[in-house]
């Protein structure tokens, strides 16, 4: 059985910075630092995104975490994240719990990506919030190194 083809990542540009007027060039820069743009659509979505959860973690309150709104979920339909991954070459997948507790996996295709990150109150308020950016920012520099 024979290797399937990759494309060299020598043939991507770096990663392109994003454009915002909520950003400044330096912030943006920072965004985009030291992503590489991969051939995998789920792999690359998912980077970026893993660095977008991130920075919005860092701007909630001790007592938030992020939570993503999910299009015909039941309820208020925002899924608490507890994790994120991806099963190239095109699905995202999110991982969490509703508003009641139960568990929730939202799975999303790439062409289809819409994710409205929101602040929700920690379920458990005598536990620290939990941040998943972080985490996930260690999995793609795994990956990388």
């Amino acid at each position: 059985m024979s290797k399937p083809v990759k494309a060299d990542p020598a043939m991507f540009a770096p990663c392109p910075k994003p454009v915002t007027s909520e950003k400044t060039p330096e912030e943006s820069a920072a965004l985009a630092q030291g992503l590489q743009q991969s051939d995998n659509p789920a792999e690359w979505a998912f980077v970026r995104l893993s660095r977008l959860i991130k920075e919005f973690e860092s701007r909630l309150d001790p007592d938030d975490e992020v939570g993503v709104r999910g299009v015909g979920m039941p309820g208020d339909g925002v899924l608490m994240i507890h994790d994120m991954g991806f099963w190239g070459p095109d699905l995202l997948m999110f991982f969490g719990r509703d508003p009641d507790g139960q568990p929730v996996t939202l799975l999303q295709h790439v062409s289809r990506l819409n994710v409205v990150l929101s602040a929700k109150s920690k379920p458990e308020p005598e536990k620290p919030a939990r941040r998943i950016g972080f985490r996930l920012d260690e999995m793609v520099r795994d990956k990388e190194g």
